[in-house]
């Protein structure tokens, strides 16, 4: 199995920035694409942005692009996402999420959805305050 870590979220107020990290480790594993999710209280999770190996690509929500983004560390197994112009809407425990399992679909056609990762971490906090 492998375990994921977050690291980073805080109580912030708005316009200002943040950077949340994730590390994975565990069994030896094949780390194909990590991805951000968030998810506010009294709501569903959603997607946040991802980056995967195979394509060098990186894909935000229309919600955070040009705002946030999403870069991996030399090491292959950590990922970070760059916060600014914070808003009180982008509250939420921000979980981060690995693919593993090589797929037949297209990461480009499934980064968006929950099912397409393998594991995830258990989430940290981000407040933004108005």
């Amino acid at each position: 199995q492998v375990q994921l870590e977050e690291s980073g979220g805080r109580v912030v107020p708005a316009g200002d920035s943040l950077r949340l990290s994730c590390s994975a480790s565990g069994r030896t594993f094949t780390s194909y694409a990590m991805g951000w999710f968030r998810q506010a209280r009294g709501k569903e999770r959603e997607f946040v942005a991802a980056t995967s190996w195979w394509d060098n690509m990186a894909y935000y929500s229309d919600s955070v692009k040009g705002r946030f983004t999403i870069y991996r560390e030399n090491a292959e197994n950590t990922v970070h996402l760059q916060m600014t112009s914070l808003k009180p809407e982008d509250s939420a425990v921000y979980y981060c999420a690995i693919v593993t399992r090589k797929r037949a679909t297209y990461f480009r056609d499934t980064y968006f959805s929950s099912d397409e990762y393998d594991y995830w971490g258990q989430g940290t906090q981000v407040t933004v305050s108005s």
